[in-house]
């Protein structure tokens, strides 16, 4: 990212002000062929998981649809990841060809703070894979063939995130991992994916997307 935010804690983003003026002057043309977002007079309409969510670039602030009504909310990780999604969406899709992030490229990004964090997803679902398919399939989720249950989730357009959960017994300790589509370095920074994995995951243990 310009500018680079430091993204170890979430608690403490700051979002540059200058990105919502990039990617305004990146124009609507350009958005809607590399990041898919749909046209709006106050901005642009992202999906993210299940939910459209509103960036107006008049006040400079996310909205969600409640009641057929556009209403603001602060969730400043989701503000800052959808920007730098608008600013680095590129042509081209997702190839079906799925990577561990010690195969992306920047997989030495993802050491120390930047480690994925899956634990407290581990501690909620490792032994409840019910649970775990009922948030996923309420994100929107595709079941996949893979580990004792796994789910595509449709994180961002052209992002795509998947997440493996095999489920713990007497013999073994539950584990999960995050696969993702190789062309994901395409659309986003390596600290850009750090915070998009933050927030699926942070929604997977809710089993909503807005706070």
């Amino acid at each position: 990212m310009t500018s680079q935010p430091q993204l170890a804690s979430t608690d403490l983003v700051k979002i540059p002000a200058h990105y919502w003026e990039t990617v305004f002057e990146k124009g609507g043309d350009l958005l809607q062929r590399n990041a898919l977002v749909e046209p709006h007079p106050k901005g642009f309409i992202l999906r993210f998981l299940n939910e459209d969510l509103l960036l107006d670039f008049e006040e400079r602030c996310l909205r969600y649809l409640k009641e057929s009504q556009w209403e603001p909310f602060s969730y400043p990780l989701l503000e800052l990841i959808s920007l730098v999604f608008l600013l680095h969406a590129n042509p081209g899709s997702p190839d079906g060809s799925l990577v561990s992030v010690a195969e992306l490229k920047s997989a030495h990004f993802f050491q120390g703070p930047h480690e994925l964090k899956v634990g407290s997803l581990v501690k909620r679902y490792g032994h409840d894979i019910k649970g775990f398919k009922d948030s996923a399939l309420s994100l929107g989720g595709a079941a996949q063939e893979m580990a004792d249950a796994s789910y595509k989730l449709p994180a961002l357009p052209k992002v795509p995130l998947y997440y493996l959960l095999w489920e713990g017994d007497e013999e073994f300790e539950p584990h999960l991992s995050i696969l993702f589509d190789r062309t994901v370095e395409h659309h986003l920074p390596a600290d850009g994916i750090w915070g998009l994995v933050s927030l699926v995951s942070d929604a997977l243990l809710r089993g909503t997307v807005i706070p």
